[in-house]
């Protein structure tokens, strides 16, 4: 009953290190060990721009980190300098995250310039 115990616990210890192993492997090169992947930045046009809420209506596509599809809504923004130079029909490229209960622009890039 002893030899059985010292082998489960033989195959646990080889098994944890080898996962960490392969997991370490599949991150991309250069990459810190936890950090987060980086996010690309999404393609859109801008709508509307509300200075005074600091909100900005985008047509936008796939957003990826969100696992949402094409459409047109409205985000609020980070930092409300995000907004100055902003017009309806200007191309931008984007990052939208999940913050205090809703969508928020992150990160902008005017021009739609990678």
């Amino acid at each position: 009953m002893k030899c059985d115990w010292i082998l489960a616990a033989a195959l646990v210890a080889g098994v944890v290190p080898a996962a960490a192993v392969a997991a370490e492997a599949t991150a991309k090169p250069g990459a810190k060990a936890g950090a987060p992947a980086a996010v690309p930045l999404t393609a859109g046009e801008v709508k509307k721009v509300d200075r005074e809420a600091r909100k900005l209506t985008i047509k936008h596509g796939p957003i990826e980190n969100l696992k949402m599809p094409p459409m047109t809504m409205v985000f609020r923004v980070k930092n409300p300098a995000m907004l100055d130079g902003l017009e309806p029909g200007m191309q931008i490229r984007f990052r939208a995250e999940e913050a205090d209960g809703g969508l928020v622009v992150t990160r902008l890039q005017k021009g739609g310039a990678k």
